[in-house]
């Protein structure tokens, strides 16, 4: 059986047991002096700065009137080697071509309600030198997840504390208030447990390579408690950032593909490329988390034949090629444990209690997809009538796909519990007793969503209230 390397690393991130999903290295919280001028515009870029002034973006047009007069540092950039240096350039043009592109639709929005369209002509004197830095890091030219708006892009407040989002502060920013802060933020706050979880992947797999049935079972209890933690963290959204504020900022984070009600035929990289291009924009998809644990628990196993599952999969390319890799050598090892994944091993190996842990993993993964589709139903449906998510995919039907996958493997592995004459372990039967009474409760919630959702008009609070009634709140 081929083994996981024990990390994945590109210089700026490191996927392993020590780093997780996390920077190796602390993000530069400001360029290098050679580019004082980009990043001065950056200073003063928020809707409204640090001092409560307000900054460029407060006043229509001025951040093209401003950008147009940077410098084109394209020599610069392409003599660049510091891969420290490299990502803080890459996050420091994404936020400048969003806003570049973007501020039009954020003054309509201001205005009616509703978002406007963007500017889709980008000057070479921006498009240039952030397609070289792009291609250093061999990723798309536009805001992303990594290197760009969230987990490259915070420093701590107190540097001796830790990474808990109050304790965070954006380098770079749109609306400069505090509800994009904790937004953002408190991913860095749930990913400071990715270390442990990505530890526990790598020591599940490990064992079962030397069929070391107690440090499988060892390894899958570590996941569990680790993805616990890191439900509790994400819980902590509803505080850190206000859903009434979200479209605040919510516009500089749209892509260009999936949003032609935003962009038309897509960018034009002046100087660059002579055809408009189309990029996936940022959004919390393209966060590692429950992709590795798909993958590591058999989710991805009944992820269903669709466009859907294909606007999944296609988000894994906006990601590190680093953590691409990683998730590509997670899928191959999954397949070689068993034609069942660690289900079908665990099954085989009459492994009770190691069932019941990865059941808890599953019911932890729905909690992390059914929060976020919460999230999705106030931060998003309950604000606005525009159907797309920032990553251009559809909002009402996009992560129901995903849960459908979660409570397939529920079911499949609850059968597999009861296939098995050995007892699990008292944890283990809290864990097969909750999920047992409450799976149906699940299904229906989902079935439910999905017809009030296929109708022409709902209400997005009669949604979102059908959380409570089933038990299943996030709040």
């Amino acid at each position: 059986m081929k083994s996981l390397h024990t990390s994945y690393t590109d210089g700026f991130f490191d996927v392993s047991a020590a780093h997780g999903f996390l920077p190796a290295v602390p993000p530069l919280v400001t360029l290098p002096p050679t580019y004082e001028a980009l990043q001065a515009v950056l200073d003063k870029m928020p809707v409204q700065l640090s001092n409560g002034e307000p900054g460029y973006l407060h006043f229509p047009g001025k951040i093209q009137e401003v950008a147009n007069q940077i410098p084109n540092y394209l020599a610069q950039v392409k003599e660049e080697s510091d891969i420290c240096i490299i990502q803080a350039l890459f996050r420091g043009y994404a936020f400048l071509t969003s806003a570049y592109t973007l501020e039009p639709a954020f003054q309509h929005f201001k205005q009616t309600g509703s978002y406007g369209k963007a500017n889709n002509v980008l000057p070479a004197n921006i498009a240039q030198p952030f397609v070289a830095v792009s291609e250093k890091l061999k990723v798309f030219p536009w805001m992303d997840y990594h290197y760009g708006y969230s987990l490259g892009n915070y420093h701590k407040i107190n540097p001796e504390g830790n990474l808990e989002w109050d304790n965070l502060s954006m380098c770079v920013k749109f609306s400069g208030q505090p509800d994009e802060a904790g937004f953002i933020l408190l991913h860095i706050d749930i990913n400071q447990f990715s270390p442990n979880l990505v530890g526990s992947v790598l020591e599940t797999l490990e064992s079962v390579e030397s069929n070391a049935y107690v440090g499988v079972e060892e390894g899958l209890d570590k996941n569990l408690e680790t993805l616990t933690q890191m439900n509790i963290r994400r819980k902590e959204m509803w505080k850190a950032s206000r859903w009434q504020h979200y479209n605040d900022f919510r516009v500089f984070i749209m892509g260009i593909k999936g949003n032609e009600e935003i962009f038309g035929e897509g960018v034009t990289y002046t100087g660059v490329w002579d055809t408009p291009q189309q990029f996936r924009g940022q959004t919390g998809a393209q966060d590692d988390i429950i992709p590795m644990e798909d993958i590591f628990s058999g989710v991805a196993r009944h992820y269903l034949k669709n466009e859907l599952t294909d606007y999944l999969l296609d988000l894994r390319k906006y990601r590190p090629q680093c953590v691409q890799s990683f998730f590509i050598d997670l899928e191959e090892q999954v397949k070689q444990v068993h034609p069942k994944g660690l289900a079908g091993y665990l099954s085989e190996h009459k492994l009770v209690t190691g069932l019941t842990r990865l059941l808890g993993i599953l019911e932890q993964i729905y909690h992390f997809r059914n929060g976020h589709w919460q999230f999705v139903q106030k931060y998003i449906m309950a604000n606005t009538p525009y159907a797309k998510a920032t990553g251009g995919t559809p909002i009402t039907t996009w992560l129901p796909n995903q849960i459908t996958a979660v409570l397939q493997q529920m079911e499949e592995v609850i059968h597999s519990i009861h296939q098995l004459t050995s007892t699990p372990d008292e944890k283990g039967i809290q864990l097969l007793s909750n999920n047992q009474a409450t799976l149906q409760h699940k299904k229906q919630l989902l079935a439910e969503q999905l017809s009030m959702v296929s109708k022409e008009t709902y209400s997005a609070d009669t949604l979102f209230s059908l959380n409570s009634r089933y038990g299943l709140s996030d709040q």
